[in-house]
């Protein structure tokens, strides 16, 4: 691959292939603060040509904006990547800051026709459940997601956050092309019961916040280094105490990047994307980056194995990390497991 493209993953049995890493979008306009939209717009570009074709979004980044500064790149190269895009996180019209998690079906006949309009495309090609809704039955959700399918609005179905019992129930009545669940060195809960689930289903995972929303790549050491508008200020691993402990795991990454002559950032990464090889199953991670530089050093990630030695060097870091991934983890599967 003297062009540096990467190579290809399946999602699910009966989907597209995409490139073996995916790119997260939501901090190009939401989420980390202050944004360049130039900058954003080049990393998407490099992003394309470097053989990514999985473009994460989803419509409570940004309050739809994010789908909307996407669209112009997703129209101008329709035809060689995949959209992913979410909805379940309402946004109340008397308060925005708050999220409401609505799995019903008129929500989401109301919300896959906003992000049509938002993209301003024909068909979502990977369309995910953001969050999970524990008082509508998944099976509701999920058929009308797949009236979605059959009707032509969207391609392919995804859930994010749900437990394997979830996922069998779900799968049972359509097809799942992939579940998006944080996974990372720090983040390793769906290691239990989510991947062999997917595994046994022939469903692609699809990790988020692989570098651990940047605290992996040793980008920042806590919560005090963001910026005011940066949400991670109200996570808990990037906190205090939390947060002090927590960078003390870094070293035994430091190690192993040292020996490859590369960034903590990409060991993390490649750590992630042999986890297809130690599961059975696809595994696509979606770091997020709004700098084509950064984007070409995560896809060169993809290149780097590990020895038996490393990982298990690497293997005891999750089991230390002080403070949970959210706040209020009865959103998240391993909240419900």
């Amino acid at each position: 691959m003297t062009d540096g493209r990467i190579t290809t993953a399946k999602l699910g049995d009966d989907g597209p292939e995409v490139g073996v890493q995916g790119l997260g979008c939501m901090g190009m306009n939401f989420g980390y603060g202050p944004s360049d939209a130039d900058a954003s717009r080049a990393t998407l570009e490099r992003a394309l040509e470097l053989g990514v074709t999985l473009y994460d979004t989803a419509d409570a980044y940004g309050a739809g904006e994010n789908e909307r500064f996407l669209s112009p790149f997703f129209k101008a190269h329709r035809d060689e990547l995949v959209i992913a895009t979410k909805f379940a996180l309402s946004i109340p019209p008397d308060d925005p800051t708050r999220r409401v998690i609505r799995n019903d079906p008129p929500y989401i006949r109301q919300a896959v026709e906003a992000s049509l309009k938002r993209l301003d495309v024909d068909v979502i090609d990977l369309y995910y459940m953001h969050r999970r809704d524990v008082n509508v039955p998944i099976e509701e959700s999920v058929g009308t997601m797949a009236e979605l399918v059959r009707e032509g609005k969207v391609k392919h179905l995804g859930l994010s956050e749900v437990t394997a019992g979830e996922l069998h129930a779900a799968h049972a009545v359509h097809p799942i092309a992939a579940v998006q669940s944080e996974w990372s060195l720090f983040s390793r809960d769906i290691e239990t019961n989510v991947v062999p689930a997917a595994r046994d289903l022939g469903v692609t995972l699809v990790a988020y916040s692989p570098l651990g929303r940047g605290f992996l790549t040793g980008s920042f050491a806590t919560a005090e280094d963001l910026s005011s508008e940066d949400f991670r200020r109200q996570q808990p691993r990037f906190t205090g105490d939390n947060a002090t402990a927590n960078g003390a795991l870094l070293e035994p990454i430091r190690s192993v990047a040292e020996a490859h002559g590369v960034s903590v950032g990409q060991i993390a990464l490649a750590w992630a994307h042999q986890q297809s090889s130690l599961h059975g199953l696809p595994v696509i991670p979606i770091p997020g980056t709004r700098k084509p530089s950064r984007v070409e050093e995560n896809t060169a990630a993809t290149r780097i194995v590990l020895t038996d030695d490393e990982l298990a060097l690497l293997d005891p870091i999750a089991a230390k990390v002080a403070g949970n991934r959210y706040a209020d983890m009865a959103f998240t599967s391993a909240g419900r497991e």
